[in-house]
This record gives C-alpha cells, structure tokens and sequence, in this order.
C-alpha cells in the first residue's frame, strides 16, 4: 500500500522551509519560490505566488519524496514516521536518503536506530547548519512519537 504524507507531516515541510512568495536563489544557488520549489526550465513567477499556489507546488514536490520513501523503505512505517521521512527525503534528496545508513538501518529492522541518523544529517557546505539541527530533531522526535 502506498503511503502519502499526513496534513501534519505537510505542516512540518511548511514550517522548515519557509514560504517566499517570490523567487530567489536556494543554499545551492538554484531559482527557487514557495515552499523550496526549484524552478523547472521553463516556469517563471515575474509576479510571485500566493501561499496557496506555494502550497499547491509543495503538494506536486512532495509526490516525488512520497514515491521514494514507498519505494525504498521495505519495512512497515507508522504515519509520523513515513512524514518524518518524506520531509528528511524532500529536503535531502531521494539520492542521499538511497545511500544513507539511515535507510539501511531501517530496512534491517532497526527502527531505533533512525532518530541518531537523522541528526547526522546537519552540515551544509561542510559546517553544522541551525536550521539544519533544528529540522532533523523534529524529524527524530516525531518519528519516536509512534511505532510501526
């Protein structure tokens, strides 16, 4: 059965991100708007979005986090903890989540192994980022909230 992110896990990605109504250039340097929406080749926003056109590129976004979680992830997961890794995945990337320990250790069973994964997670141009730290301790913390 295929999962999809609860309101609440759609919240935490609100939240981390942040909303810019209009374009700028991500930690990367890529043209980004909304919610951490990288522009695609031919979008252009000259006027901005409104936050619920931010919400509605978030939703389409997230599908593609949804699809590796489900498709990587070969062991059982509560709610909170598939958001936990869709918003890790979204932020990360699908590549990262792949060759992670993170999600060799889950799919050996070892669900307590994921939250101290999670927080390694924090560097961003080689040093510890804030909101980095930040996020993966509130994706350690939901996904000890329940079990599968």
């Amino acid at each position: 059965m295929q999962m999809t992110i609860s309101d609440a896990g759609v919240a935490l990605v609100e939240r981390h991100e942040g909303f810019r109504a209009q374009v700028y250039k991500d930690g990367a340097g890529y043209p980004t708007i909304g919610y951490g929406h990288r522009l695609k080749g031919d979008e252009s926003f000259p006027n901005g979005i409104t936050l619920e056109q931010g919400t509605e590129l978030l939703k389409r976004d997230l599908q593609t986090a949804e699809t590796a979680v489900n498709t990587l992830v070969k062991v059982p997961l509560s709610q909170p903890q598939f958001d936990a890794l869709v918003d890790f995945t979204y932020n990360v990337g699908a590549g990262n989540l792949e060759a992670s320990t993170l999600l060799a250790e889950l799919n050996k069973r070892d669900y307590s192994a994921v939250p101290g994964e999670f927080v390694k997670w924090v560097y961003a141009g080689g040093k510890v980022e804030p909101g980095l730290v930040t996020r993966r301790q509130d994706e350690a913390n939901l996904w000890e909230t329940a079990t599968a």
